[in-house]
């Protein structure tokens, strides 16, 4: 018998013991012992073989591991339905969120009920009639996923572009629909980024082609809509595969900007929006660990930049010489605020800077110079500047959230500070006043105090009896990953008397830019010692107790998972890791594999000895070993572009011919979905209500 047949023989044992009441038996992968040798080191990778793509043995186990779980949870179907249509009631759609005026009309994306896609509107100003520019329901028809990415309209407003993905893999194809006709035109761009940036003259847009291997996007491209697709124009290659490419537009409209960026480093192009077929022009060549991010106004460019400044500081230079000899100071650097990101107005310049791992926004008249600030009271809360079309207006828009208090749209006056609530995401039977939301923090092994922000119900008795869910990021310097925002979809948990928790480990860029430079590269371990210090802080001080705590992370964040897990196991009841980075040496060491060069300078390359030796020291799947293990979810996407399915696939594969305890271990693949799992709206809050689902599983609660 070959192994196809005995997988499917076994996975249809498993459902027939499943029937009967039996208990499953757990998936085993086939060994086939496959030699990498680096530096004179060689290890040898039993399950190499899942990386075998669409091979028919590589189907079948997938299809064995996810009817092994869905043979495990079967007897939790009802729990999963009460979780999801909770999660579902309390979804409320705000137009308002992310609505904006341009050129004369107002966009917005809503929903209607029982549909999973969105729909793609807009209103010219001081009319009432509804004008659908993209409706996903219709479009998504016949397709297993399907989703828009980014969409454009020409500043005519006569012609959409817009980007979609129909595996699930991020390479998008660039499709126009002309908006007076309602037909489309045959401009069809496979293998793009999703961007789309329209010039001026309303009949040339630019993007970015993305390399179908390694999934990089590398080529800027220019495209005119009275032209096929064979004469686009190629306005920069990069050839440096750690760098990547991309294209934006100006708050003022009139310029375009080209970026190659890599993490450590930037150098940007600038193209006459109104002359878009000129060439592009460089701003400032490429100088290593120099950041710098570009706008443009009143014939200057406005640069927020690292350079002698590790928190950054924002610049101005003037666009006939823009090079980094002639920036001056608009903002000087300051080690105690981290400045995250910058809005251009006409007379002012907005700035959302972090002071000790919160939000406030700083605000600079052009004109007299002057300086004000809009400060939140809070203990803990999520701000966002959003975006600015409308470069000479002067009104602020951002978003205010905790973690017990919905999102809040604002609307701030920049010169009479006038202020007012443009609208507040209301969850129907939601009290915030029920709740309580607080900042705690760990000691690290080397002393670093961790944040950690809170979030659960009022009443409860810190005794250790407290179920928790405790997740984290850590990674990239991302701070949007882990906010600690409001969510509907934590409500179940916090319902059922759990505590919410986010670690804001080192990796991360809660507490600025060094906090994120002592989370990378040679310093990756305090991302996972900082977790397990936040969970021993949470224990100590009985909030809850390891028989009732569940890890959670995704992506980069399942590499964290991965990585405590073999360090502390027995401080979790439970594990989940989705979309799990956890094979890091020997991605690391193949540059055929999507995106692993893009991150050498996060993760490092392992074809330099001493960052293979460092990977190598806590890689997930090279450490699984002959011990106890928590009970573990671990979830993938066959199609996923950013953490290829076989990662987590081998490892568990590992886990379950290694460990030597019996707790619950389920792999499931979604062969449909990618990264982020399903298109549909509804699709997450299926995952997430079979995730919680094991947890009152492997809790043995009700």
């Amino acid at each position: 018998m070959n192994k196809t047949a005995y997988c499917l023989l076994l996975t249809a044992c498993c459902l027939l013991l499943a029937a009967c009441g039996c208990e499953p038996v757990p998936p085993v992968a086939k060994i086939v012992p496959y030699e990498i040798t680096a530096h004179g080191h060689t290890r040898i990778d039993n399950y190499y073989w899942l990386s075998e793509r669409d091979s028919p043995d590589v189907l079948a186990y997938l299809k064995q591991e996810n009817d092994y779980a869905k043979a495990m949870m079967r007897g939790t179907a009802k729990m999963q339905e009460t979780f999801f249509n909770e999660m579902k009631n309390a979804l409320v759609e705000n137009e308002d969120a992310d609505a904006y005026t341009e050129s004369g009309y107002k966009y917005y994306t809503r929903y209607e009920e029982g549909q999973s896609h969105p729909i793609y509107c807009r209103i010219k100003t001081g009319e009432e009639k509804e004008e659908i520019l993209l409706n996903e329901n219709e479009m998504a028809q016949g397709y297993a996923y399907y989703k828009i990415s980014e969409y454009a309209v020409s500043p005519d407003n006569k012609f959409i572009a817009f980007s979609i993905d129909t595996v699930s893999r991020r390479l998008y194809t660039i499709l126009v629909k002309d908006l007076q006709t309602g037909k489309m035109l045959t401009t069809e761009i496979p293998h793009t980024s999703g961007s789309i940036i329209w010039g001026n003259d309303s009949k040339t847009f630019f993007y970015v082609l993305r390399d179908t291997i390694s999934l990089r996007s590398y080529k800027a491209m220019r495209h005119s809509i009275a032209d096929n697709n064979q004469k686009d124009v190629c306005l920069h290659t990069e050839q440096d595969n750690i760098f990547s490419v991309g294209v934006e537009k100006t708050a003022s409209q009139d310029v375009i900007l080209i970026s190659c960026y890599s993490r450590l480093t930037d150098e940007y192009y600038y193209i006459d929006a109104n002359k878009p077929n000129s060439k592009p022009v460089v701003i400032q060549p490429r100088t290593y660990g120099v950041r710098y991010y570009v706008d443009c106004a009143d014939g200057k460019f406005y640069i927020r930049t690292n350079y002698k400044a590790v928190n950054f500081r924002i610049m101005e230079a003037p666009i006939t010489n823009p090079g980094i000899n002639n920036w001056k100071d608009i903002v000087p650097p300051n080690p105690e605020r981290f400045i995250q990101s910058m809005r251009l107005y006409k007379d002012y310049i907005v700035a959302l800077e972090r002071v000790n791992g919160l939000e406030q926004i700083r605000i600079i008249n052009k004109l007299n110079k002057s300086v004000k600030y809009i400060d939140f009271d809070d203990e803990n809360y999520y701000v966002t500047l959003k975006s600015n079309p409308d470069y000479e207006s002067n009104k602020l828009c951002y978003t205010y959230s905790s973690l017990k208090t919905p999102e809040m749209i604002l609307e701030y006056d920049l010169q009479t500070n006038a202020q007012n609530v443009i609208s507040q995401t209301q969850v129907p039977g939601y009290n915030p006043d029920d709740y309580v939301s607080e900042r705690v923090w760990a000691t690290a092994d080397d002393g670093k105090r961790v944040p950690i922000s809170l979030v659960y119900k009022k009443g409860i008795t810190r005794d250790g009896s407290n179920p928790m869910l405790l997740y984290a990021y850590g990674s990239y310097g991302n701070t949007s990953t882990s906010r600690p925002a409001f969510n509907t979809n934590h409500l179940p948990l916090l319902n059922r008397g759990f505590i919410y928790a986010i670690a804001h480990v080192r990796g991360g860029g809660y507490l600025g830019r060094e906090w994120y430079e002592e989370g990378r590269l040679l310093n990756k371990r305090n991302t996972f010692t900082d977790f397990i210090a936040c969970a021993e802080h949470l224990i100590a001080e009985k909030y809850t107790s390891s028989n009732v705590l569940i890890a959670r992370g995704l992506s980069a964040g399942g590499l964290l998972m991965g990585a405590i897990a073999n360090m502390k196991p027995a401080l979790f009841k439970g594990i989940i890791a989705n979309v799990p980075f956890v094979d890091v040496v020997t991605t690391q060491l193949d540059e055929t594999i999507p995106l692993a060069a893009v991150e050498y300078q996060e993760w490092g390359n392992a074809n330099i000895e001493e960052e293979y030796e460092y990977m190598l020291s806590y890689s997930p799947y090279d450490n699984v070993s002959a011990q106890d293990y928590p009970a573990m979810l671990v979830t993938t996407g066959y199609h996923d572009s950013q953490v290829q399915y076989f990662e987590p696939a081998k490892w568990v594969a590992k886990l379950r011919a290694v460990k030597t305890d019996s707790n619950l271990l389920l792999f499931t693949t979604n062969m449909s979905g990618g990264h982020s799992g399903g298109a549909g709206r509804y699709d997450s809050l299926q995952d997430l209500a079979f995730a919680y689902a094991f947890i009152f599983k492997i809790m043995n609660f009700e």
